[in-house]
Order: C-alpha cells, then sequence, then structure tokens
C-alpha cells in the first residue's frame, strides 16, 4: 500500500505520497458569462441557441428539454461560452455546486451568468474532476472559504480559480471516474427506489387524511354538496364553515401570528420560553423541537398576542415552505412565534387533533396554495386569508373519532416513512463519504492499486 502523506489543505487530508494538489487555475480554462456579455431574461425565446440556466442540470447532465433559447447574434459575441460536449460546468447561483457534463448537445448552446464552464487542459480528466466537485473535499473547501459568512449566496469566479484539489496521474484520474460512474449509478439506482417509495407513502399519507376528514369513516351515510368546490360532497350532518367562525371567541387573540421584528437572533437563549419557528413545523409530522430556540420571559412579555397555548394550531404562512402545520402539544405550557407562523386557538367544543388534520389535507393545502399565487411577491397567506379558509366540520364525536382513526392509522405509515428516510440518509451518506475517499486516494481502485506497489 503506498505512503500516505499530508496534504496540506484541511478539507483534504491525507493523500497518497505519488498524488499532488494545485490551484484549479492551473488544471483548467474557467470561463463565465460577464461584462458586456450581461444577458437578460428578455431576450429568451422559443427556438435560437440553447441557453443552459441553473435550473437545467438533471442527473449529472443538461435537460435539454427544459433549456431556453437566445438569439443566435448572443451566442456568437460570447466565444468563451460556445459550450462543446465533453464541457464540465458548475452553477454558481441559486443551488450553488450542481455539476454537469455536456452530452448529446442538439445545438449551438451558451450559458447565463448563474454557470460557469470549466475546461481542463490535458492532464487532467473532467470526468475525474466532476467527481471531485460531487465530493466533500469541494464543499469543505467552499464552507473553509466562507466561513463566518452567512449570508453566502454565490460562487465566485476569482474564489473558485483558487480551489485546491489532489490529484493523481491521468490514467489514474480516469480509472477513478470509471469506478465512480459505475459504483455511484448503482447507489443513485437504489436512492430513486427510495426516493419512489417515500414519495408514494407520502402521497398515501395524504389521501388517507383527506378522505376522512371529508367523507369520515362512515361511508354508508348520505352525502350532500358542501356548496364548496374545492370541498365537493360531505356527510350530510357535517357543515362547512371558514376559519374565523369555529376558533375560541373568548380569547383575544385567537387567530394571528408571531412578533413582527421585535425578537432577533441575538435574543435566542438555550432555556427560557419555546420559541416556535417555521423550521420547527413539518409536512405531515407535527412539531419538531430538535432545532427550537428560547427568548426570556421578559421578551415574551413584550409580545403576548402571539403566545401559544397547548392545543393551539400553528400554520407556516410565506415561502417555499408554506402550508407546514402542527398542533402545541400538552408537554409545553407556554411558547410563542414569529410573524411567519400563523396560529388559531379554538374552543372546548372542537377537537383540535381533527382541525390539524383538516389542515394537513390536500383541500386546504390547495386552497393555501391559490391565495398564496395571488401575491406579487414571494408566496404568503395573510392572516385574512388564514381567516377565510374553508374547514369541513363534523359533530364533536365524529371530530374524535376521526382524530382518533387517524392517530393511528398515520403513525403506522409515518413508521415506514422515517425507516425508508433512514435508509435514504444512510445509503446517501454512503455514496458521499465513498466519493471523498476515492477522490483524495483514502481508497484506492484494485487495478490502480496494484500499479501503485
Amino acid at each position: 500500500m503506498e505512503k500516505m502523506k499530508d496534504s496540506g489543505m484541511q478539507w483534504i487530508g491525507e493523500i497518497p505520497d505519488s498524488w499532488n494538489t494545485k490551484r484549479i487555475k492551473y488544471m483548467a480554462n474557467l470561463k463565465g458569462r460577464i461584462g458586456w456579455q450581461g444577458l437578460t431574461s428578455d431576450e429568451y425565446q422559443d427556438d435560437g441557441a440553447y441557453l443552459i440556466t441553473g435550473i437545467d442540470f438533471l442527473k449529472g447532465g443538461i435537460d435539454w428539454e427544459n433549456c431556453v433559447h437566445v438569439p443566435m447574434k448572443r451566442w456568437g459575441e460570447a466565444k468563451d461560452i460556445q459550450i462543446q460536449n465533453g464541457d464540465l460546468l458548475i452553477t454558481k447561483d441559486g443551488t450553488i455546486g450542481k455539476v454537469a457534463i455536456v452530452s448529446d448537445m442538439p445545438g449551438e448552446t451558451s450559458l447565463n451568468s448563474g454557470v460557469l464552464r470549466i475546461m481542463p487542459i490535458n492532464g487532467y480528466s473532467s470526468r475525474f474532476l466532476y467527481w471531485v466537485l460531487q465530493s466533500e473535499e469541494f464543499w469543505n473547501w467552499f464552507n473553509y472559504k466562507n466561513s463566518g459568512n452567512s449570508t453566502i449566496i454565490h460562487l465566485y469566479q476569482g474564489d473558485f480559480a483558487e480551489f485546491v484539489y489532489a490529484f493523481p496521474n491521468f490514467t489514474h484520474q480516469e480509472t477513478i471516474a470509471d469506478y465512480l460512474d459505475e459504483y455511484c449509478a448503482k447507489c443513485d439506482s437504489i436512492i430513486e427506489d427510495l426516493e419512489s417509495q417515500i414519495e408514494v407513502l407520502e402521497k398515501y399519507r395524504m389521501s388517507l387524511i383527506t378522505e376522512s376528514v371529508t367523507k369520515g369513516l362512515d361511508k354508508s351515510v348520505q352525502f350532500k354538496d358542501s356548496g364548496v368546490p374545492a370541498i365537493g360532497y360531505i356527510p350530510n350532518t357535517w357543515s362547512v364553515s371558514r376559519v374565523k367562525y369555529l376558533v375560541d371567541q373568548n380569547h383575544p387573540y385567537p387567530i394571528g401570528d408571531g412578533d413582527h421584528g421585535m425578537i432577533k437572533a441575538d435574543d435566542y437563549l438555550t432555556e427560557g420560553i419555546p420559541y416556535i419557528r417555521v423550521l420547527n413545523l413539518t409536512w405531515g409530522y407535527g412539531l419538531n423541537m430538535d432545532k427550537v430556540v428560547y427568548i426570556s420571559d421578559e421578551m415574551n412579555s413584550l409580545i403576548k398576542n402571539s403566545e401559544l397555548r397547548p392545543d393551539d394550531l400553528l400554520i407556516a404562512k410565506t415561502g417555499a415552505t408554506i402550508g407546514k402545520t402542527a398542533i402545541v402539544p400538552d408537554c409545553i405550557p407556554i411558547s410563542n412565534t414569529t410573524s411567519h407562523v400563523g396560529k388559531i386557538t379554538l374552543p372546548n367544543t372542537r377537537h383540535p387533533d381533527y382541525f390539524y388534520y383538516v389542515l394537513t389535507s390536500s383541500v386546504i393545502q390547495s386552497q393555501i396554495q391559490d391565495l398564496s399565487a395571488m401575491q406579487s411577491t414571494r408566496p404568503e397567506l395573510g392572516i385574512e386569508g388564514l381567516k377565510n379558509l374553508y374547514v369541513m366540520v363534523p359533530p364533536l364525536k365524529e371530530q374524535q373519532k376521526i382524530a382518533s382513526y387517524l392517530d393511528d392509522r398515520v403513525e403506522e405509515v409515518n413508521h415506514i416513512l422515517k425507516d425508508k428516510q433512514k435508509q435514504l440518509e444512510k445509503i446517501t451518506a454512503y455514496k458521499s463519504s465513498v466519493i471523498f475517499e476515492y477522490v483524495t486516494g483514502k481508497k484506492r481502485v484494485k487495478e490502480v492499486s496494484g500499479n501503485a506497489n
């Protein structure tokens, strides 16, 4: 086995004695759309040269069907980014660090400003570098480079040029790439299968909840038109109501949201009054307290209008996570929340667990999406929108029966889902560790190991 040496780079660690390290700017030409080449979305069209953007990356390649087009003169103006088959690309904006190797290019192609073209010089393999950029070797460097900067949203070309990575001779690079191509394809097949199973289970959970809170448990009863197209037919003894008519009218703030800017990150504590944020809400699992922060009694007293009590219903109001729900458990006697979380306080004549499932159902989630789509900026469910959501209201005893039934059935599904998600996390983490170990030489491909001894 070849002797190992310190690479001198903490994001790499030890490498084989015959390997070297070097800045990427000395091993590849880096080209992007800059300066006078600036291109705007107003120039996008249905034909012409293909334009690769960050959203066109798919499974290590390019989704050509998704690409927009630009006038051919724009392709001709930017010769440095006239893409060719075999080019290596990485995203600089949005979801940073997505990597693709161009193949099956259907016509002349260029890049938008969020994508960087990487062209290794002779002796350096694009395919090996592809796996380096997929590995923790790259992300360890990226995090090291940007440590202390919580607002980084861009991979600057000048910074990327200084990225140092480890490499063996060209033949060895290609051998490692061959091995990782084959091995990771097997991992990806398992990952895709698990993701498909998880998607099916999540859809089943949603249909189970929606069917129960719209049709009840007894399918032999007579049904009537609810009068609300999104809800359809409901049991004859049920009614439909807006949320604002169901809340505890004796509560000073039965519907609301949290503080608007009063609480800052500097106010967070490790103990005190739990302060519920959007990240504590989940899709189908209720309240996640793993990453909860706390505020002082004094800060809590300043925002009493958003103070939470057990059985309050919570719903995310903004952004990509709009619609996530939770119910405040009995084990948290007092808590508070942010302005991004809406809360509903019900009277004793309403069963909170049932209405939690109602909020989780596709009937309510579709209403939320329709209301948020009306916003001119980012998706948002305002307080008025929350108040005016239509919900299904069975008699109290039936609310209790449905909630009890769903508690059992949803828990069964969630148990299977958690097991599948653990399997997914395990295989994903293992794939990541394998890539890192091979692209830094900590593990050797057998046919190469024999040559190195």
